[in-house]
């Protein structure tokens, strides 16, 4: 699993590359604008950008690209653009990206060019199984058990799984969770949250063992091997 952010101002393309990567396990955010990315990009830790060249607003996908390899970020990009030519092409490689994706393009082949960035850029081998107690989560397989006994767990239950046991021990906010496993970027004042975490919770504790999942009152949650200090409970159903 790894942390992407998806830079397109076509909200169909957008969705349809964001939607993709999701299935596969992986956290996405995306951005319609070159500004609003290059203060994400600066101030967040990411696996991959996926990068539209054309974006309005003055700051179009090359300039982004000069600005964040300005900074010294060497983070792994991949370059779309609807402009084929081998000389735009170059240009694009020339700017900093790490690779070159033409429109229209078949999902699979991003994927296929995306996972190896990420391979190639990270210096030990990906992470595939999580690890919480008795509890393993297999990232590539999709699969839960615990204590050796399978869970079976729906594709917005597995991610929102994922990301609780990619923190452990952290406070995780309502908002990180309808950003990062809704992608939500406002509170929708639903409790979708909450009804979530209390089924997710519940077949966790039905395949046995300690309550992993705490809920942390007025913030969000905690998934530890134990409650804890402060003001903190795990009434059924209970939100932050």
């Amino acid at each position: 699993m790894w942390r992407c952010l998806v830079v397109e101002d076509d909200a169909h393309n957008a969705r349809f590359i964001a939607d993709g990567l999701r299935e596969l396990g992986h956290v996405v955010i995306v951005c319609h604008d070159g500004a609003t990315a290059l203060a994400r990009l600066t101030g967040e830790a990411w696996d991959l950008v996926v990068l539209d060249r054309m974006l309005p607003n003055g700051v179009d996908g090359l300039s982004l690209l000069a600005a964040l390899r300005g900074l010294g970020k060497k983070t792994p990009v991949l370059v779309l653009s609807a402009l084929s030519a081998l000389d735009e092409r170059v240009r694009g490689l020339k700017a900093g990206g790490d690779d070159y994706l033409t429109k229209p393009f078949a999902f699979s082949e991003l994927a296929a060019r995306a996972e190896a960035l990420v391979r190639r850029s990270r210096a030990g081998p990906e992470i595939r199984v999580l690890e919480l107690g008795d509890l393993k989560l297999n990232l590539a397989s999709r699969r839960a058990e615990r204590g050796g006994r399978p869970i079976a767990l729906q594709p917005r239950e597995f991610r929102l799984l994922a990301f609780l046991m990619a923190h452990p021990g952290q406070v995780v906010t309502r908002a990180m969770l309808l950003e990062s496993v809704w992608d939500y970027h406002f509170d929708p004042q639903t409790n979708v949250i909450d009804v979530q975490v209390s089924r997710l919770r519940s077949k966790l504790e039905a395949a046995g063992g300690r309550p992993l999942i705490h809920t942390v009152r007025g913030v969000g949650y905690r998934m530890s091997l134990d409650a804890g200090e402060g003001p903190e409970s795990r009434p059924d159903g209970a939100g932050p």
